[in-house]
């Protein structure tokens, strides 16, 4: 089993409801195909560095996967076709970082400049 890092980006005008379906669905293909889902993380909506499908922004979400390259293949496949989606990412690596969450940091910030 290889582990992978796997990110989505979403369509911003979709709703929270919408969201957590498209994760349900995402989550749902990885175990039928063999995989094991370490951890997801919603980073939130985030500016694109350039328009991509006359979008400004993205809900990002970052898969942790433990599978085979054809549960990647598998996923892609169906990400393809999804018109909720503007663009994909898979990534092999050595071992999952599960400590560190790197939009936290930007949450804690607005957080406390927030309460000043």
């Amino acid at each position: 089993m290889n582990n992978y890092e796997h990110t989505i980006i979403v369509r911003q005008d979709i709703s929270p409801t919408q969201m957590n379906q498209i994760i349900d669905k995402y989550t749902n293909l990885i175990e039928k195909n063999g995989g094991k889902l370490i951890q997801t993380q919603k980073w939130g909506l985030l500016n694109l560095s350039y328009i991509i499908k006359k979008n400004r922004k993205g809900n990002y979400i970052h898969f942790k996967i433990e599978g085979s390259g054809e549960l990647i293949r598998e996923l892609e496949k169906n990400e393809k076709i999804d018109k909720s989606l503007l663009k994909y990412l898979s990534v092999k690596v050595q071992k999952h970082d599960l400590e560190t969450n790197y939009f936290e940091k930007k949450d804690k910030q607005i957080e406390r400049e927030r309460t000043k």
